[in-house]
C-alpha cells in the first residue's frame, strides 16, 4: 500500500530541517570530515598567505562546516566552496555541494551558473598551480600539461557530481510523481468502490421493489379469485352441489397457477443469487462491491428474459377467470392488434389484472368494461367498472386491501415511460387507464 502526502508529512521525524535522524547524522559526519579537511589545508595556506597558522586552521574549520546546511541552502555550500578554491580548499565541500544543488528542485540556469562557476575556478586555480610548479622545478613536463591538468582536474571535480545530482533528482521527482498517481489510483478505487456499493444498495432496492410488485400481482389476483369462488362455494355446497364441484375445480386451477407463478418466481430468485455468488467469489475482495453492483443489474436487465410472464393474449384467459367468479366483464378492443416487447405486454397484463383484482376488493358484482387500443406508437388500456349493486358485498367476502395495487401499477407504468391515471368516476364506479410507448 502506498503512502500519501499526508502520511509522509506526519512521518518527519528529525531535527530542523531533516526529514529523519539518519540524514543529519550523514550530514554531520560530511561536515566534520569538511571541516578537518579544510582545517588541515588551512596550515598551507596560512603559510603562503603570511598569516597565523591557528588562524588558518580557524578558517579552514568553518569553512568546512558550512557542508552542515546543504538540504536547505545549496546555493550558499556552493557559493563557499567556489569562494575557497584559490585557497585550495574544500575539495570534499565542492563536490558534495554541487551534487546536492543538481539533485535539487531548482532552476536549471541556476545549476548551470554555479556548476560552471564552479568549473571555471578550479580550471584556473589549477592553471596557476601547475604553471607555478613547473617554475619551480617541481614537475619537468612539457607546457602542454598546464592545459591538459587544468581541463582534467576541473572536469573531474565538477561534472561526475553534477551528473550524478541531475540523475538521482530526476529519478527522485519520477518517485514522487509514481507516488502521487498510486496515491491518486487509491482514492479513485476507494472512490469507485463507494459508488460502487451506493449501486449495489440502489440495485437491491429496485430488485425488492420490482418482487414486491410480482407478489404482489401474483398472490392478490390469484387469492383474490380463490376467496370469491369460496365463498361462493359455500353459499351454494347445499343448494347446488353440481355447481359447488364446479367452483372447487376453479378454486383448485387457480392455486396451482398461484404456485406455479410463485415457484417460477422464486427459482429466478435462486438463480439470481448463484449468479451473484459467483461473481463475488471470481473476483478479488476489493472488486466485491463492483460484482455485487453488477450481478444486481443483470437480474434487473434480465426481467423480460429469465422468466416468460404473461401477454396480451392471455387476457381472455383472465377475463374469463373473473367472469367465472361471478363478474360481468366486456371486453373491447380496438386497432390491429400485433406483438410488442415482452416488459410491454407484461406490464399491459399486470395492469389489467391489478383493475380487476381491485373491482374483486372493493365493487364486487359490478359490471366492469376492459377497453383495449392498439395504435401507432403505444398501446393503451381502460378498465372501468360502474356502482357496486350492493356496496357491502366486497367486504363480506374478506378480501384485504394493502393499498399497494395502484401504486404498483404506477411503478410499472412509469419505468416504462408512460403515463399512468386512477380514480373515481361520476357515476360513482372507478377507472384505471394507461398509456405505454410500444418501444
Amino acid at each position: 500500500m502506498t503512502t500519501t502526502g499526508e502520511d509522509r508529512a506526519t512521518a518527519v521525524t528529525g531535527p530542523w530541517w531533516w526529514a529523519r535522524w539518519r540524514s543529519a547524522v550523514l550530514d554531520g559526519s560530511l561536515a566534520v570530515v569538511s571541516a578537518l579537511e579544510c582545517g588541515a589545508e588551512g596550515m598551507p595556506f596560512a603559510r603562503d598567505a603570511g598569516i597565523p597558522v591557528s588562524v588558518g586552521i580557524v578558517f579552514g574549520l568553518l569553512a568546512g562546516s558550512v557542508l552542515l546546511i546543504r538540504r536547505r541552502w545549496p546555493i550558499a555550500v556552493v557559493l563557499v566552496a567556489i569562494a575557497i578554491t584559490p585557497a585550495q580548499m574544500g575539495f570534499l565541500m565542492g563536490i558534495v555541494g554541487l551534487y546536492t544543488l543538481a539533485a535539487c528542485e531548482l532552476p536549471r540556469r541556476i545549476i548551470v551558473a554555479l556548476a560552471g562557476m564552479s568549473l571555471l575556478g578550479t580550471m584556473i586555480v589549477t592553471f596557476v598551480r601547475v604553471r607555478q610548479d613547473l617554475a619551480r622545478g617541481d614537475l619537468t613536463l612539457g607546457d602542454w600539461f598546464v592545459p591538459f591538468a587544468a581541463v582534467t582536474t576541473s572536469l573531474g571535480l565538477t561534472a561526475p557530481p553534477v551528473l550524478l545530482g541531475l540523475y538521482v533528482g530526476a529519478r527522485r521527482r519520477l518517485m514522487e510523481s509514481l507516488r502521487e498517481r498510486a496515491d491518486s489510483l487509491e482514492r479513485e478505487l476507494q472512490l469507485l468502490a463507494e459508488r460502487a456499493e451506493e449501486r449495489a444498495e440502489w440495485a437491491r432496492n429496485e430488485e425488492r421493489t420490482r418482487i414486491a410488485r410480482e407478489m404482489h400481482d401474483v398472490v392478490a389476483h390469484r387469492v383474490s379469485l380463490m376467496v370469491v369462488h369460496a365463498a361462493a362455494l359455500q353459499a351454494v355446497a347445499r343448494k347446488d352441489p353440481e355447481k359447488a364441484v364446479k367452483n372447487a375445480a376453479l378454486v383448485g386451477d387457480m392455486g396451482r397457477q398461484a404456485l406455479t407463478e410463485l415457484r417460477e418466481m422464486l427459482g429466478v430468485l435462486r438463480s439470481a443469487e448463484g449468479r451473484e455468488r459467483r461473481a463475488a467469489a471470481s473476483v478479488p475482495l476489493a472488486a466485491v462491491g463492483v460484482a455485487a453492483a453488477a450481478a444486481a443489474f443483470r437480474v434487473v436487465g434480465e426481467e423480460g428474459v429469465a422468466v416468460e410472464g404473461p401477454c396480451l393474449s392471455e387476457l381472455d384467459v383472465l377475463i374469463g377467470q373473473s367472469a367465472a367468479a361471478g363478474m360481468v366483464v366486456d371486453l373491447s378492443v380496438e386497432g390491429d392488434v400485433r406483438s410488442y416487447a415482452a416488459e410491454v405486454e407484461q406490464t399491459a397484463y399486470r395492469v389489467v389484472q391489478e383493475a380487476l383484482t381491485n373491482v374483486h376488493k372493493h365493487a364486487a358484482g359490478a359490471k366492469t368494461h376492459v377497453r383495449l387500443a392498439h395504435r401507432v406508437s403505444e398501446i393503451a388500456m381502460q378498465v372501468e367498472n360502474e356502482p357496486p349493486p350492493e356496496p357491502a358485498s366486497a367486504a363480506s367476502v374478506g378480501l384485504p386491501s394493502g393499498g399497494n395495487g395502484l401504486v404498483g401499477m404506477k411503478e410499472r407504468v412509469a419505468a416504462l415511460g408512460g403515463v399512468f391515471v386512477s380514480g373515481p368516476t361520476d357515476a360513482g364506479g372507478f377507472r384505471v387507464s394507461a398509456v405505454i410507448p410500444a418501444s
